[in-house]
C-alpha cells in the first residue's frame, strides 16, 4: 500500500510514540484519526489529524470509534494499535526491612490488561468487522505494538502477558483475516526514547543502555521506519519486527 492513499486509525496518538505516528503519517500524506483518552494531547496533534477521545478499555467506545473514523475518512485500511501503559512491580516480593510478603495488586495486572491487550483486540475486532462486508476486499493493515519484554522481564509479569499475547495472536489475526484482504504485522521495540522511558529510574535506565549492542537507546524514527515497512510491503504478514538494537532482556 502507498501511505500517501491511506487512511489510519492510531490509538494511543496523544503523546509519545503515538504522537509520533502521527505526525508522520501525515507528512507522508495519510489522512489520520487519532484517538487517546487525553483530550489536552490530541488538541496539540497536527490539524489535519481527525481526533477524538477514546478509551479503548470500552469495547463499545473502540466500536464508536472506528465507526467515526470510517466516516469522517471516507473509508479505512490502516490500524496502529499503540495505547498502552505500563505498572510495573514484581508478582510476589519481600520487603526488606519488615519482611512482610508483598504481591502486585489486582488492579496493577487487570489495568495492564485492560488498555493492552484487551483494548487492541476490541480494536483489531471492530476495524476487521468493518472490513470484512467490503466486496471485493481491498488491501488493509494491522500493526500491533508488542516489545522485547515479550519473552519475559523482571518486574513486567502483566506488560509480559500483553505484549506476549499480541504477538501470538497477530500470526492468529493473520491467519483469520486473509480472506478480507487485511494482513497482520507486530513491531517489538526495544528501549525507546518516550515520555514512558524518560520517567525510569536512572540507575536502570543507564544499565539497560548498557545492554543495548548499538550503544545507544532507541529513537522513534526507528520504530516509525518499522511501521512504514509493515504498511508499505504487501507481502508482509502474520510477523514480529524485533526493533531493539540487538538487546537481549
Amino acid at each position: 500500500m502507498k501511505l500517501e492513499e491511506m487512511k489510519v486509525i492510531v490509538t494511543g496518538g496523544a503523546k509519545g510514540m503515538g504522537a509520533y505516528f502521527v505526525e508522520r503519517l501525515v507528512e507522508a500524506g495519510a489522512r489520520v484519526a487519532a484517538g487517546d483518552v487525553s483530550e489536552e494531547g490530541l488538541a496539540k496533534l497536527p490539524d489535519a489529524v481527525h481526533r477524538r477521545r477514546l478509551d479503548v478499555t470500552d469495547s463499545k467506545d473502540c466500536r464508536r470509534f472506528v465507526a467515526w473514523a470510517h466516516d469522517v475518512m471516507d473509508g479505512l485500511d490502516g490500524l496502529v494499535n499503540n495505547a498502552g501503559i505500563i505498572r510495573d512491580g514484581l508478582l510476589v516480593r519481600k520487603d526488606r526491612n519488615t519482611g512482610a510478603i508483598q504481591t502486585m495488586s489486582d488492579e496493577q495486572w487487570q489495568a495492564v490488561l485492560d488498555v493492552n491487550l484487551s483494548g487492541a483486540t476490541y480494536m483489531v475486532r471492530e476495524f476487521a468487522a468493518l472490513l470484512a462486508g467490503r466486496a471485493p476486499p481491498g488491501p488493509a493493515a494491522i500493526v500491533n505494538m508488542s516489545s522485547v519484554a515479550r519473552h519475559g522481564n523482571r518486574g513486567q509479569s502483566n506488560y509480559v502477558a500483553t505484549k506476549a499475547a499480541l504477538a501470538a495472536n497477530t500470526v492468529t489475526w493473520a491467519r483469520e483475516f486473509a480472506r478480507f484482504g487485511i494482513r497482520v504485522g507486530a513491531i517489538a521495540p526495544g528501549m525507546i526514547e518516550t515520555p514512558m522511558t524518560e520517567g525510569m529510574n536512572q540507575k536502570a535506565r543507564d544499565a539497560l543502555v548498557a545492554m543495548v549492542p548499538v550503544g545507544r537507546i532507541g529513537r522513534p524514527e526507528d520504530i516509525w521506519l518499522a511501521v512504514k515497512f509493515i504498511f508499505e510491503c504487501d507481502y508482509f504478514n502474520g510477523r514480529c519486527l524485533d526493533v531493539d538494537g540487538g538487546l537481549v532482556m
